[in-house]
């Protein structure tokens, strides 16, 4: 039972770190009703800013505290990304407007390899570590309920606790806010929404600007465990099956999607992987999307659009 316990933790933990990154998806596609392809390299962009600015800041001002330096230079970063949000609003989306779908999708893989490469450019290309103070240590807990009791990676737990509080965060915001309700009014149709009075502009930066530091919380917490580097950009293809599964029109469905899809990747990897040859986890979330998308393809809270002609 206390194995069972371990390994269900485990994947709810992950499954958190997943639901931030799918985040981003849902904020721009309840923005602008694309898939945004550019999610990834936000995260990895976001990461790189933190990294450098946490080792550049120190000897800029003359000090040698880190948790100053890090709390500096999330404050620099985040203004990085509301430049970038502003960048993509100013000089891409404002010109289309109520254009097809394809074409704004297109316009998301072009930002992509634009943030990768300026990121390479500023940045470097090499890995980078983000030290924000997490313990790395295991620790055991509920030892007098279970034999030997549960054995908790408190970096991991810490990690998910930033995360749920982020995804609560902006759960409300989108819920209990005028903007959150405006941003699904501009997903729906671009000039309706403008002709009502919804700036269109400040809304694209605002959700352009969340989505960015959702991935840079994102970029911190996987730089953190894995390094910064350039792969850290494909983290973000752990999180399509989450969007996949919950809908990519639900914040709660990228929540509870990220907790199916954790706990599945770790239940089957320790359950089924010794009977099959393992490597479960890697390919578990993708056929769970397969399955997803053949019987339900607008996921467990997705919106079911129906075109009628």
């Amino acid at each position: 039972m206390g194995f069972f316990l371990e390994t269900l933790i485990g994947g709810l933990m992950a499954g958190m770190l997943y639901s931030l990154v799918a985040l981003g998806f849902v904020l721009i596609y309840k923005a602008s009703g694309v898939f945004n392809f550019a999610q990834g390299a936000m995260v990895l962009f976001a990461a790189l800013a933190m990294a450098r600015f946490a080792e550049w800041i120190p000897g800029w001002l003359g000090f040698e505290n880190q948790v100053l330096a890090n709390i500096l230079a999330f404050a620099v970063a985040a203004a990085v990304m509301f430049v970038v949000a502003w960048l993509i609003e100013r000089l891409v989306l404002r010109h289309l407007v109520n254009q097809e779908g394809a074409t704004l999708l297109m316009v998301t893989l072009g930002i992509a390899y634009l943030l990768e490469g300026i990121g390479q450019s500023l940045f470097g290309d090499n890995i980078y570590s983000i030290d924000v103070g997490m313990p790395k240590d295991p620790v055991l807990v509920l030892e007098g309920m279970f034999p030997g009791g549960l054995l908790i990676n408190k970096e991991d737990f810490i990690a998910a606790l930033i995360a749920a509080a982020l995804v609560a965060a902006l759960s409300l915001f989108f819920q209990k806010t005028a903007t959150g309700r405006a941003l699904r009014a501009v997903a729906d149709d671009h000039q309706a929404a403008q002709s009502i009075g919804i700036p269109l502009a400040r809304i694209w930066v605002i959700v352009w600007f969340v989505a960015g530091i959702a991935a840079l919380v994102a970029g911190i917490i996987w730089g953190s465990k894995l390094g910064v580097q350039f792969s850290l950009a494909t983290v973000a293809l752990r999180a399509l099956p989450v969007v996949i599964l919950g809908g990519l029109t639900s914040v709660p469905g990228a929540i509870i999607g990220g907790l199916i899809i954790g706990v599945g990747e770790k239940l089957s990897e320790v359950y089924i992987g010794p009977l099959v040859g393992g490597g479960i986890e890697i390919w578990f979330a993708y056929m769970l999307a397969l399955v997803f998308l053949l019987f339900r393809p607008q996921g467990l809270f997705g919106e079911k659009i129906i075109d009628r002609v």
